[in-house]
């Protein structure tokens, strides 16, 4: 039974062009200005970011410079007084104190509001389509930005920005602008545009689940020699207090039945990915209070065991149908993979027998709108109602994943097919679906001959015969050979 479940060329332009009309200061006065203000710099420093109405003083670089024009000076674009004379005249050097700093950029009276609801409506491998919400106010048009960087100026509340590099991740926010200036900045969003993916990092496609806390645990080098399988999925990572993790949520980290199984499979040839969550227990994903937090607990495990792959069995109330603790760990896993790159990351979670449901969407949107970099997204196709047939159960619910990875992603069925995998259930499940040998050969040719990205099982200490035995921790409550289910998946190579 299982216990888890950057450019601003049309602004420069339009600024550059109002040089013909730029109010000239009659030469005498000038001088007079000058000569009166070289003995200190009393202006306020020039800074990026604020906006100078015309005849304002600054002081930049031991000068004294006066606006011609009205201007923003946005952050990257370069308009420094001393480089930009259709915008600043300069009334001589100053010495002494550079005045009181400017104060922070604030929204000119006058402008439009913020534009809202920005969100991304399109995704191609080149480009993102972007929409939002009107600016209320006078509004002449809106500037997409990327950074400090324009990337498109447009009248209407849509915009594709294009030209983008297949597979890369881009961050952008909208302000709207009139003749006063610019207002603040919408909310920021965050996608990655299709193609430019690269496969899963390699190891551990075929490893199912052992539980050293539950089911007789057997001897891994055993398993290891009676099937030829080399790597196990290590159940369950949990919180041992706060975000310290620990197995099972009592068994420290070192020194534990867990660490010798650990060892044990390394000595016979294979490695582990050991799984956080599961169904039930004080989870880490609850228990840590910021993405960072958790993505340091993951760390920890990582760099206790040097792996090469973790899994976050996602599931319950707690975290999968828990929209704050479900975005915390995409995000947590998001800074996982960017600073282990080579780690494979998997996730997996419930499905129906059409395909994962409403949660598993939100998931799956999330990583692909924040560039996560999960590798792996394996669905459990058991106690979903899957009938006599778990076979075709099992494979009309991993059809339905993948139409949700191409349509989250823009993956074509190869690149969808490379991000799967399944993880069922070895005979009886708790809602009485049979999942036989037989079926589970079946199961591992679909995965096989799709080239999914894993294979796995629950679990190891259930792969064992009793017939008519039920659902029970230590044997399948089918009949069957001793470890037949982890035989046929040590052939998965993916």
């Amino acid at each position: 039974m299982r216990s888890r479940r950057r450019t601003f060329a049309l602004a420069a332009g339009a600024a550059l062009a109002v040089v013909t009309t730029m109010i000239l200061v009659p030469t005498l006065q000038a001088q007079a200005a000058s000569t009166a203000i070289q003995a200190a710099c009393t202006a306020p420093t020039w800074a990026e970011g604020n906006t100078y109405t015309a005849g304002t003083q600054v002081t930049y670089q031991g000068h004294t410079y006066q606006a011609l024009q009205t201007h923003t000076a946005y952050p990257g674009a370069g308009w420094t007084p001393s480089t930009t004379p259709a915008l600043w005249k300069d009334l001589g050097a100053c010495t002494g104190g550079g005045g009181p700093t400017t104060p922070p950029p604030t929204t000119p009276s006058g402008t439009p509001s913020a534009p809202s609801n920005l969100r991304v409506t399109a995704t191609t491998n080149t480009s993102f389509a972007l929409a939002w919400n009107a600016s209320t106010g006078t509004v002449t048009g809106y500037r997409v930005y990327e950074g400090s960087t324009v990337r498109a100026t447009v009248t209407a509340t849509s915009a594709t920005v294009s030209g983008l590099a297949a597979g890369s991740t881009h961050t952008y926010t909208v302000k709207a602008y009139n003749a006063q200036g610019e207002s603040a900045a919408s909310n920021s969003v965050t996608a990655t545009t299709t193609g430019g993916t690269t496969p899963p990092p390699s190891g551990g496609a075929a490893a199912p689940y052992l539980y050293m806390g539950w089911g007789d645990p057997p001897n891994p080098q055993t398993v290891q020699s009676a099937t030829g399988i080399r790597w196990f999925t290590m159940a369950f990572m949990l919180s041992g207090g706060g975000c310290t993790p620990a197995w099972d949520g009592s068994r420290p980290l070192s020194g534990s039945a867990d660490a010798t199984a650990i060892s044990q499979i390394r000595a016979g040839g294979g490695d582990v990915v050991p799984s956080f969550g599961g169904w039930s227990g004080n989870k880490l994903g609850p228990n840590c209070s910021t993405p960072q937090a958790l993505a340091g607990a993951y760390q920890t495990v990582i760099n206790a065991y040097g792996l090469k792959a973790i899994d976050i069995d996602i599931e319950n109330t707690d975290e999968f149908e828990n929209d704050t603790v479900r975005n915390r760990i995409v995000d947590a896993l998001k800074i996982v993979k960017q600073n282990n790159p080579s780690v494979k990351v998997i996730v997996t979670f419930g499905t129906a027998t059409t395909g994962p449901g409403y949660y598993a969407q939100q998931l799956v949107s999330r990583a692909a709108s924040t560039g996560a970099g999960i590798d792996v997204f394996t669905i459990m196709p058991f106690d979903f109602g899957g009938g006599a047939n778990m076979y075709q159960s099992t494979v009309s619910a991993a059809e339905g994943l993948k139409t949700m990875l191409k349509s989250s992603f823009g993956w074509d069925d190869a690149t969808a097919y490379r991000h799967m995998g399944i993880s069922g259930m070895n005979g009886l499940s708790d809602q009485q679906e049979n999942t036989s040998p037989a079926q589970w050969q079946q199961i591992r040719d679909y995965a096989q001959n799709n080239h999914l990205a894993r294979l796995a099982f629950w679990s190891v200490n259930r792969d064992r015969p009793c017939p008519g035995g039920g659902v029970v921790s230590n044997c399948s409550g089918i009949s069957q050979n001793n470890w037949q289910f982890t035989q046929i998946t040590a052939t998965f190579t993916g």
